[in-house]
């Protein structure tokens, strides 16, 4: 692996310090709302980057509220608010919203597990009752994933906590899982309500515990195989390059190493059943549903982790490296520099990632005190560097911008538009999450695809907006006020081609395929 220079580092953690009083002045005080004025063109691209896309609503909102106060009341949003009523009515549907993971996850295990040939066991089960059985278990695990798509497409499309909403995509995709591994689907809705969700917006040291205890990280990058005598590297050498402290951010092989050797007893089981321990470890095992540390797999010895010796005792040897993690500046700048890549800019500025490093230093790891630098600089509303939207930005802000006070009846189609446009809800195999920068999503192939999404909502994008399977009508909304919001914003070309379409539904096509709204 990489390693800086220890004097590189120690300038680095100067100059941090030295940005502090520059960062408070740039967010107003911790938890103050400064008076940010903006005009309407200034209030548009800060809604466009704050959330999945501007509405007429969120715009008053800003408006009437001043750009500070609608940033604390985004920054203390409650991830268990509701949703508008029908809106909360779909996911209090979903089975995914009935019971605990741990039910779930048993109950297709015994579908999985009668779908297996087993003469000693089971010798009246036939070939179709196994079939039907397997069958049973894939449908479950389908079933899990595509309701957990479709509650988060939901909550992002009506949601008004849109920080929320929008820094809850960017923790899941920095803590990616693929759906495909395992059962890795039905534990799904549970990652991002328990591991992510709680903390989207709170502790980045607490998130990224609970993340390294949630049964769907220690599944996909194999840390449940991860015992003394069989170490695997996995998960401990993602947690330094992808969650902490990046690929450059000074540690070694060395460091791999022993961080899997703290990781090792760290589990999952699927077993309702008490796992057996030993006397002598009785006192030390954990399991919280289907999390498990089972200290008969662990590495009691001693670990050297980034200069420090981490004494072998057990679980509580993670929390103390979590700690450490988290305390470093090269965790401090990785993080907030993926932020403002996020939120901003493929190339943000140096000083403004500066600013969200030190004060992310300054408060360890508090999301909103790193967040606050971003959303009160000068560029957040500013139209120097427009950020190109990925596909789930593009999709969603069209339908944000067309169909405001309209709720989908059917989000089966989002997910599947997301899939031909490359960025399928939980379909990236590799730890790295999708790329945030413009190079990967401007191709000629990309663009077609997008054409061709914009012709079927700019239609009415009619299988939204009614029930699966029925003929209903579904008339086209009321587009001009949407027109007096953007035409302004838009290119002189772009305005001229606009005012020779003849119908809303030409108008609204044309606008989603304008270079102008592949930009936010």
């Amino acid at each position: 692996m990489p390693s800086s220079p220890p004097a590189a580092l120690r300038r680095r953690t100067l100059l941090l310090s030295a940005t502090a009083a520059a960062a408070l002045a740039a967010c107003g005080g911790m938890g103050t709302a400064p008076n940010v004025p903006m005009d309407a063109q200034q209030r548009l691209r800060a809604a466009n980057r704050i959330g999945w896309g501007a509405t007429q609503t969120q715009l008053d909102e800003i408006a009437s509220q001043g750009w500070g106060r609608y940033v604390e009341r985004q920054l203390k949003a409650d991830p268990r608010a509701p949703l508008p009523g029908p809106v909360q009515a779909q996911i209090d549907a979903l089975g995914i919203s009935q019971g605990d993971v741990a039910s779930r996850v048993w109950t297709a295990e015994s579908f999985r597990r009668n779908g297996e040939k087993n003469d000693k066991t089971d010798a009246a089960s036939t070939e179709e009752q196994r079939v039907a059985a397997r069958k049973a278990y894939q449908d479950a695990q389908n079933l899990a994933a595509r309701e957990t798509g479709e509650r988060q497409l939901l909550r992002e499309l009506y949601s008004d906590q849109q920080l929320l909403e929008h820094i809850d995509w960017f923790w899941f995709n920095h803590f990616n899982v693929h759906q495909g591994k395992r059962d890795i689907r039905l534990m799904l809705s549970d990652y991002q309500d328990r591991a992510l969700r709680p903390q989207a917006l709170g502790s980045f040291r607490r998130m990224l515990g609970a993340v390294a205890r949630h049964p769907a990280m220690l599944r996909y990058l194999d840390n449940d195989q991860n015992a003394v005598r069989a170490i695997n590297e996995n998960y401990a050498r993602e947690m330094l390059e992808l969650h902490t402290m990046g690929v450059d951010g000074g540690y070694t092989q060395r460091d791999v190493q022993e961080l899997a050797r703290v990781l090792t007893g760290f589990g999952v089981r699927i077993d309702p059943d008490p796992a057996k321990v030993a006397p002598k470890f009785a006192s030390m095992y954990r399991r919280d549903g289907l999390f498990e540390f089972h200290p008969a797999r662990h590495d009691f010895g001693d670990k050297q982790l980034l200069g420090r010796t981490i004494k072998g005792r057990g679980a509580e040897e993670l929390d103390e490296v979590l700690d450490l993690l988290v305390a470093q500046p090269a965790t401090a700048r990785f993080v907030s520099r993926k932020l403002a890549v996020y939120f901003l800019s493929d190339q943000p500025p140096p000083d403004l990632v500066d600013a969200m490093t030190a004060a992310f230093l300054r408060s360890k790891g508090d999301i909103p005190a790193t967040l606050r630098p971003l959303l009160y600089s000068p560029q957040f509303a500013a139209d120097g560097a427009p950020k190109f939207k990925d596909p789930q930005h593009y999709l969603l802000s069209s339908l944000r911008a067309g169909f405001e006070q309209r709720a989908v009846q059917n989000p089966q189609p989002l997910q599947q538009w997301l899939r031909r446009l490359g960025q399928g809800l939980y379909d990236k195999q590799t730890p790295d999450g999708y790329p945030l920068t413009a190079d990967a999503w401007n191709s000629p192939g990309q663009m077609t695809q997008r054409f061709e999404v914009a012709r079927q909502i700019g239609g009415g994008a009619v299988a939204l907006f009614r029930p699966d399977g029925t003929n209903a009508p579904v008339p086209m909304p009321d587009l001009q006020p949407l027109r007096a919001r953007l035409e302004p914003t838009l290119a002189p070309a772009t305005r001229t081609a606009l005012a020779q379409t003849g119908n809303a539904q030409q108008w609204l096509t044309l606008l989603l395929s304008s270079p102008d709204f592949m930009y936010r």
